[in-house]
């Protein structure tokens, strides 16, 4: 059977997690609150802000900086793509 979660960052009842995608409180917060379909979302977000900002996930400062930006996008409405970022044309 699915679970279901109140999705916050949805604002609606969607399928959840099937695991805690992160260590710790944070993962057990996201694993609670977040839906599979918005981490799906967080996680082009992500791949955008290191691409953007060239980050490394081996670099600590670089992890940490995602953390913020993860916990900012998933449970907070002032998540933004970087200043200079155009989005691709299709």
């Amino acid at each position: 059977m699915t679970r279901m979660v109140n999705c916050v960052k949805l604002a609606q009842e969607a399928e959840g997690l099937k695991v805690p995608p992160y260590p710790g409180k944070l993962g057990k917060k996201i694993y609670e609150n977040i839906s599979a379909e918005a981490w799906q979302i967080w996680q082009k977000h992500q791949t955008m802000l290191i691409n953007e900002y060239r980050l490394s996930p081996a670099n600590q400062k670089d992890r940490k900086m995602l953390e913020e930006e993860m916990e900012k996008f998933l449970f907070e409405k002032d998540a933004a793509p970087p200043p200079d970022f155009v989005p691709p044309t299709t």
